[in-house]
C-alpha cells in the first residue's frame, strides 16, 4: 500500500512544498528539467491517497496527449492503479470529451466531427468560389487566420463585421458568417471551436457548468505560460466553486504568441488571485551546470519574466560549443561530423542527439547531408503519418459512417477509388445540398427524389454511380452501430474497394499498405462496449495528434526539429543551427521588443533541451527562399557568458570540429567578444562601411576563394579586413591594400535578390 512516506520519497524540499499544498490556488514556477512532471504525479498522488480526493475528482490538463499519458501512467504507478478514473487530458481533449456529453445545449449532436486544416482549407475554398472571391486574392490560410483569430478573442461573424477596417477584414467576416453556417451543417467544429464552445456552454448554461464544478475538485493545468484567454477563463470557471487551481509553468519559456498564448496568464496569476501560494522549482535535473549559466546568462536579459536562478547538482559538464560556418552546407557537414564523432569516440545514442532549427525550411541542408553520408534520421513536422493519403483516405470513412453531415469527409472519398463520379456531379450535390439546408450524403441517399433535380444535373451513367455510393454508405452506418472500429475499418476497405486500389499500387502500394495496417493497430486499442462510443474515441484520437505525439522513440536515428516542436523534449546532445540575426531572432520581431524577448525565450528553449552537450552554430552566408545572402551572428552568442563557451574553427579538410585556433593565427574562428559589433541591426551593418570595404561585402582572393566582409577597420592609412572564405579556409584578417583581396561586382539580376520577403533585413543588402 502507497503511504505519504513513498509519495515525498526522493523528492527535495521545494517539491515536497509543492506536493503537498493542499488548499487554494497554487503558482508552481519550474524551471527546465526541474521535474515538475513528477512533482503534478506526486501531487496527484498526494491528493488520492493521502487527503482522500476521489480520483475521477482530479483534472489534470496539459498541452499534448504524449505528456498527458505520461502524467497518467506516473501518477496511476505511484499508487498501484488505485488511481484509475484519474482524468488527465489535453484541452482541446478535455473541451471535446465535455461536448460529447452536453454540447446538445449549444447545438451539436454528440457525433460531431473536428475538422483539421486541409478539412478547413476545402471548405473555406468553396465558400470563396460560392461567393466569386479569387482563392489568389484571399489566400484560405490568411482567411483561416482571421477566423481564429476572431474566435480566440471570442467574437462571432457580425460582431467581427462591424469591427473591420479594410476590405480583407470585411471579406474574412462574410467567409466567417458561411463558415460557420456550414460546420453547424456538417455537424462539426474546428479546433478553436472545441474551446469556444465549451465556454459558450459554460458561460450561457450555469447548470452544465455546475456539473463540471462538482465533479473537479481539484483542477492542474501544465505548462500554464503557453494559455490564452480561453483556455484561462476555461481553467478559473471550473476551480471557481472549490478555487483548488494548481497551475505549473515558467514565463521564460511561453513561445506560442502566434498562438494566441498570453505569458501575463502566468506572470499576473498572484493579481488574479492574491492569495496564491508560489513555489519556484529551481532545481535542474538535466542539464550540466554550463549549460544552465550559459541559458541564465541569454534569458536575463529579458524583463518580462519571473526570475530564477537554475542550479544543479549535476557535474559541471563540457563548455558550450560556439562554431561558425561559411554556409548552411558546411555547417550540415560539420554538425554530422562532430554527431559521428560523439557516436564513435564517447558511445552517445543517435536516438537522443537533435538538430534544432528557428524554421522548417533550414532542414534542408541536413536532410541533404544525411542523405549524402547515410546517416538516419527523423524529420519531425514532415509528412506526418495522420497527413498519408492513404490513411486520410480511409478515415474520411469512418468519419462519414459516424457522421453523415460530414461534407468534407464525403467529398474527400466519394469517387475514391474511381467509381465515376466527376467534380461537376459533385459540384451538382453541393449546391443542391446547401439549397436545402442539408448534408451533401442526405442528397446521395435521395438520389432517386425527381424533386431535388440532380437528374437534370448529372448523367444517367453518374447517377448509377451515386446509387451505388448510397448503398454502400448505408450499409457501413448501420454496421457502424454493432462493429469495432477495427471491424468496420477492414468492412470499409474491402466493399469500397480501397484495399484493393492500394494493392494494386506496383510502385507503393506495399508501403501503403503497411500504413493501413499500422492504423487498424491503432484502432485496436479502442475496442470494448459500446463500439460505436470507442470508434468516437478512435477518431477524436486521431484528429487531436499532434506533432510531437508521433515522435518514434527508440529509433536509431538523429531527430531533425524545429525549436517550437522541441518544448518539452530532451537530448543528451542538442545542435542548434541557424544562429543568425534574421533567423534567430526571426526577422519579424526586430520591430518589437516583446516579440524578441519572444524569440529570446524560444534560443533559450532550445539550450535547455541538452542534457551533456550543447553547440550553437551560425553560417556567414546562407541560401533561403530563392535568395542568398550574407548573415550575421546572432546577438544571443554575445549575451551566453565568456565562460561557458568554447569557440571552434571549421575547416573543410579537418575530420572533425576543431578548437579555435592559437594566439597569433591568421585563421580566426568565433569571437564572442566580437559579436556585439557584427550582429548589430542591419541598419547599422549598412552604415559600418570602413575604406572601400564594408560589412557584407563579397570578395575574393587567388588562394582563399570566395568569401564576405564581416569586419573591415582603417589601420594607419590601410584598411584590415576581416574575410568569412568558403572552402574550408575559416575566417582570415587581410590587409587591404597588399593581400591582393578584390571585390566581386554584383550582377543586375542578383541585386533583384537582395532582400527576401521572410527574413528581409538579415540578408543586409548583399548580391
Amino acid at each position: 500500500m502507497t503511504t505519504q512516506i513513498d509519495i515525498f520519497a526522493d523528492l527535495s524540499g521545494r517539491q515536497k512544498e509543492a506536493v503537498q499544498h493542499r488548499e487554494g490556488p497554487l503558482l508552481i514556477v519550474a524551471g527546465p528539467g526541474s521535474g515538475k512532471t513528477r512533482v503534478m504525479a506526486h501531487r496527484i498522488a498526494y491528493l488520492t491517497s493521502v487527503e482522500g480526493v476521489a480520483p475521477w475528482r482530479v483534472l489534470a490538463v496539459t498541452f499534448t496527449n504524449k505528456a498527458a499519458r505520461e502524467l497518467r501512467e506516473r501518477a496511476e504507478g505511484l499508487v498501484g492503479g488505485a488511481n484509475s478514473g484519474l482524468q488527465v487530458r489535453t484541452f482541446h481533449s478535455f473541451c471535446a470529451f465535455v461536448l460529447r456529453q452536453d454540447g446538445g445545449q449549444v447545438g451539436l449532436d454528440p457525433a460531431f466531427s473536428i475538422y483539421d486544416g486541409d478539412d478547413q482549407q476545402r471548405l473555406v475554398r468553396t465558400i470563396l468560389e460560392e461567393l466569386e472571391l479569387d482563392p489568389k486574392q484571399f489566400a484560405p490560410r490568411a482567411i483561416l487566420s482571421g477566423i481564429s483569430d476572431a474566435k480566440n478573442k471570442m467574437l462571432d461573424d457580425s460582431r467581427l463585421a462591424k469591427l473591420s477596417k479594410s476590405y480583407f477584414e470585411e471579406v474574412v467576416a462574410r467567409v466567417y458568417a458561411r463558415y460557420t453556417e456550414l460546420l453547424a451543417t456538417a455537424n462539426a467544429v474546428d479546433f478553436d471551436d472545441l474551446l469556444l464552445r465549451t465556454h459558450t456552454l459554460f458561460e450561457d448554461h450555469p447548470d452544465a457548468l455546475e456539473k463540471y464544478q462538482d465533479r473537479y475538485r481539484h483542477v492542474l493545468v501544465d505548462e500554464f505560460q503557453d494559455t490564452n484567454a480561453i483556455q484561462f477563463s476555461l481553467a478559473r470557471l471550473l476551480a471557481a466553486k472549490h478555487n483548488n487551481i494548481c497551475v505549473v509553468g515558467d514565463p521564460d519559456q511561453s513561445i506560442y504568441s502566434w498562438r494566441h498564448a498570453d505569458i501575463r496568464n502566468l506572470t499576473d496569476f498572484q493579481t488574479v488571485y492574491p492569495g496564491a501560494t508560489t513555489v519556484t522549482l529551481d532545481q535542474s535535473y538535466r542539464s550540466t551546470q554550463t549549460i544552465l549559466n550559459a541559458a541564465s546568462g541569454v534569458i536575463a536579459n529579458n524583463d518580462d519574466r519571473l526570475k530564477k536562478n537554475l542550479w544543479t547538482e549535476n557535474d559541471k559538464g563540457s563548455p558550450v560549443t560556439v562554431g561558425e560556418a561559411y554556409d548552411e552546407d558546411e555547417e550540415a557537414r560539420v554538425v554530422l561530423q562532430e554527431i559521428s564523432r560523439l557516436v564513435d569516440e564517447e558511445d552517445f545514442n543517435r536516438q537522443e542527439i537533435a538538430v534544432m532549427y528557428r524554421t522548417n525550411a533550414q532542414s534542408r541542408a541536413m536532410e541533404a547531408a544525411c542523405n549524402r553520408h547515410g546517416v538516419t534520421y527523423q524529420l519531425v513536422g514532415g509528412t506526418k503519418f495522420y497527413e498519408r493519403k492513404e490513411i486520410r483516405d480511409s478515415v474520411a470513412y469512418l468519419r462519414l459512417t459516424v457522421n453523415p453531415s460530414d461534407d468534407a469527409a464525403l467529398e474527400r472519398i466519394v469517387n475514391v477509388p474511381a467509381r465515376g463520379i466527376s467534380p461537376r456531379s459533385v459540384d451538382a450535390i453541393r449546391t443542391v445540398a446547401r439549397n436545402r439546408g442539408t448534408s451533401m450524403l442526405n442528397v446521395i441517399l435521395q438520389v432517386d427524389d425527381e424533386e431535388l433535380g440532380l437528374f437534370e444535373a448529372i448523367n444517367p451513367r453518374a447517377v448509377k454511380s451515386v446509387r451505388g455510393f448510397a448503398d454502400l454508405m448505408e450499409r457501413l452506418i448501420e454496421q457502424s452501430i454493432i462493429l469495432s472500429a477495427v471491424e468496420l475499418l477492414d468492412l470499409t476497405l474491402e466493399r469500397s474497394g480501397y484495399k484493393r486500389l492500394v494493392q494494386e499500387d506496383k510502385e507503393r502500394g506495399e508501403e501503403r499498405w503497411d500504413n493501413i495496417l499500422e492504423l487498424r493497430g491503432s484502432a485496436s486499442n479502442f475496442e470494448g462496449p459500446e463500439p460505436r462510443e470507442r470508434l468516437i474515441e478512435f477518431l477524436e484520437n486521431v484528429a487531436l495528434v499532434s506533432d510531437i505525439d508521433s515522435l518514434e522513440e527508440g529509433e536509431d536515428a538523429i531527430t531533425l526539429i524545429t525549436l517550437h516542436q522541441a518544448k518539452g523534449l530532451e537530448y543528451d546532445a542538442v545542435f542548434m543551427i541557424g544562429l543568425e540575426e534574421g533567423l534567430l531572432p526571426h526577422s519579424r520581431s526586430l520591430e518589437s521588443s516583446a516579440d524578441l524577448e519572444e524569440e529570446r525565450r524560444l534560443c533559450y528553449v532550445g539550450m535547455t533541451r541538452a542534457r551533456k552537450r550543447l553547440y550553437m552554430f551560425h553560417a556567414f552566408q546562407r541560401g533561403f527562399r530563392g535568395s542568398r545572402g550574407a548573415m550575421m551572428p546572432s546577438r544571443f552568442l554575445d549575451e551566453i557568458p565568456l565562460a561557458c563557451v568554447e569557440t571552434v574553427s571549421i575547416r573543410r579538410n579537418s575530420n572533425n570540429v576543431r578548437k579555435v585556433a592559437p594566439a597569433g593565427s591568421t585563421s580566426r574562428a568565433y569571437d564572442p567578444t566580437a559579436v556585439k559589433r557584427r550582429a548589430a541591426t542591419s541598419a547599422q551593418v549598412r552604415a559600418a562601411q570602413r575604406g572601400d570595404y564594408r560589412v557584407a561585402d563579397r570578395v575574393t582572393h587567388e588562394t582563399f576563394g570566395d568569401g564576405i566582409v564581416i569586419e573591415a577597420v582603417e589601420t594607419g592609412g590601410d584598411t584590415e579586413v576581416t574575410v568569412a572564405f568558403g572552402n574550408g579556409n575559416g575566417l582570415k584578417k587581410l590587409m587591404a591594400e597588399f593581400s591582393g583581396l578584390k571585390k566581386v561586382t554584383p550582377t543586375d539580376s542578383t541585386k533583384a535578390k537582395r532582400e527576401d520577403p521572410e527574413l528581409g533585413d538579415a540578408f543586409l543588402d548583399a548580391p
